[in-house]
């Protein structure tokens, strides 16, 4: 089943952009999953296909229309899409690699890209859209975070990954950082590789890198050790 993105988006040109390239490009070539791009604008009313007004109650900025939004999410999801509807939104729940595996696990997404102070919050309400932040912070737009989320989701497709166990090591695979990598040259500006990692010993090097990860995880992410520990969706 290939997984289907559609994104929702002011500026369709941004698209596929980095994520033609590299894991995410292979895989969108050899279709492991598609995306397609829907221009807000083509939904827009009047004569300037005006995509947003004024804040009710006054205030700074644009809003982009409830009605407007609407027509272009109406137009890629019609009754019966089972896929999630997303909006790219600092207020959201923040992606985590739990989020990143339920959806690599399901049949695509629906990603609404916001614009300029947000978006009407009805049709939030009426459109169901789930809201998911990259971060607290604040971007132009909601395209950036929207690749960063699609790219974080394809590399778990399965197949996109040559090394499966890549993964499974990773950093949050297990609510944990992940341990420090080390390549040849064996000694470089006088450091040298840990000697464990070299004894041929699996057993150590095991013992070894998840003493590091929990070490790394204590000092920098400590709040993911109380994590509790999440299973991985089965593979849709």
């Amino acid at each position: 089943m290939t997984f289907r993105a559609s994104v929702v988006t002011l500026f369709p040109e941004m698209f596929p952009g980095p994520l033609g390239v590299s894991l995410a490009g292979r895989a969108l070539a050899e279709a492991v999953w598609s995306l397609e791009t829907v221009a807000l604008r083509d939904f827009g009313v009047g004569r300037h296909r005006a995509v947003d007004d004024t804040p009710a109650g006054g205030g700074a900025g644009m809003v982009l229309r409830a009605d407007v939004l609407a027509g272009a999410i109406d137009a890629v999801s019609p009754p019966g899409d089972m896929r999630p509807r997303l909006l790219m939104s600092p207020r959201g729940r923040v992606l985590d690699q739990a989020l990143v595996r339920e959806l690599a696990a399901g049949p695509g997404a629906v990603v609404v890209c916001g614009r300029f102070e947000g978006v009407d919050e009805r049709v939030i309400e009426a459109r169901r859209l789930q809201e998911v932040s990259i971060g607290d912070y604040v971007l132009s737009g909601g395209e950036p975070a929207a690749i960063v989320l699609l790219d974080a989701v394809v590399r778990l497709l399965p197949g996109v990954m040559g090394n499966l166990a890549s993964g499974e090591e990773e950093s949050f695979a297990a609510d944990l950082l992940e341990y420090p990598q080390y390549t040849r040259p064996q000694v470089f500006e006088g450091r040298s590789i840990p000697t464990v990692l070299i004894s041929g010993d699996h057993g150590r090097i095991a013992r070894w890198r998840r003493g590091q990860a929990e070490k790394l995880t204590a000092g920098r992410r400590p709040e993911l050790l109380g994590a509790t520990p999440k299973k991985a969706p089965p593979e849709g």
